[in-house]
């Protein structure tokens, strides 16, 4: 039996929203959205950017941290993105965001 990655991850919609969602496979969930085969909140509201994404090894732990999510306020979303983006690019050696 195959291992599965957990992913949660947050999007902006084009209406400066954020959508909080759980997946397996990111790539093909974005792609769902852009499609308008996701979630309905994300219908009509592309194109997205993806802002936030967290790996967890078990499905519970990942759908808590996505209940989590979607019950914080707006600013603490954008601390937690803020966080994930530096992270994310300083591990690339650079300091520059795009």
């Amino acid at each position: 039996m195959s291992e599965k990655n957990h992913y949660v991850y947050i999007l902006r919609c084009k209406d400066a929203t954020y959508y909080t969602g759980y997946t397996t496979d990111v790539q093909r969930r974005l792609n769902a959205h852009e499609n308008g085969k996701g979630a309905k909140y994300t219908r009509g509201r592309g194109p997205f950017t993806l802002v936030y994404e967290q790996k967890l090894d078990y499905k519970g732990d990942a759908l808590k941290r996505e209940r989590e999510i979607k019950r914080m306020t707006r600013k603490e979303k954008e601390a937690i993105i803020c966080k994930w983006r530096r992270e994310k690019y300083e591990d690339k050696g650079t300091t520059e965001l795009p």
